[in-house]
């Protein structure tokens, strides 16, 4: 069964505030993922977020932070940032 993958206002929003030169990398890890998450919402190499209902995948040294909801089917993307930053205000 395929899943939703949805992204929030704010992790839009975290994206469009990194640096430029970085977006266009990360957009496309995104757009990877999110397909690749349609499919398989916990692919090999995604991670439990440690204390949270979260899951993680790292592109470079940023990091994609999204919850899955198997009761409707859906992966929401919570968070993109660096991954020195990522985990603050989680």
């Amino acid at each position: 069964m395929k899943y939703r993958v949805e992204v929030t206002s704010s992790a839009a929003k975290e994206l469009r505030k990194l640096r430029r030169s970085i977006q266009p990398k990360l957009m496309k890890a995104i757009g990877d993922r999110i397909s690749g998450l349609a499919d398989e919402p916990r692919p090999p190499g995604a991670e439990k977020v440690e204390g949270y209902d979260y899951w993680r995948v790292r592109s470079g040294d940023y990091k994609i932070v999204y919850a899955v909801e198997d009761e409707v089917l859906s992966v929401v993307i919570v968070r993109v940032g660096h991954r020195r930053e990522v985990y603050r205000r989680l």
